[in-house]
């Protein structure tokens, strides 16, 4: 297998900038990795926020909690919570893991 195939493999299947490490082109790599783990932080904590308030109106509710409260909770849209930095940073995250694949391609082939 040649080196440009096993980066895009390691770029696809592990994590954006694990192709570049094995690259041994540690300053994209980093740059990579961070931008990817920057978006995957933004994405949980929004998702973390909505799971809490879900649980809290859940407490709150001292009856019994049937499955149709339960799914009308979930599908209410919790206020506080910002879906548009959560859109951009998912939209963020797979840029950078395409480019990042594309990028180690390129890389390996020179």
């Amino acid at each position: 297998m040649t080196r440009s195939k096993k980066a895009v493999l390691l770029s696809f299947f592990v994590f954006p900038g694990a192709g570049h490490f094995f690259l041994k082109k540690y300053r994209t790599a980093s740059f990579i990795a961070c931008a990817a783990l920057l978006s995957v932080y933004f994405i949980l904590s929004g998702t973390i926020r909505m799971a809490r308030q879900i649980s809290e109106k859940i407490e709150s509710n001292y009856g019994e909690l049937n499955l149709a409260d339960l799914v009308e909770l979930v599908s209410k849209q919790p206020q506080g919570v910002d879906y548009e930095s959560i859109n951009v940073a998912t939209t963020v995250l797979i840029i950078v893991w395409l480019v990042a694949i594309f990028d180690a391609y390129r890389i390996g082939k020179s």
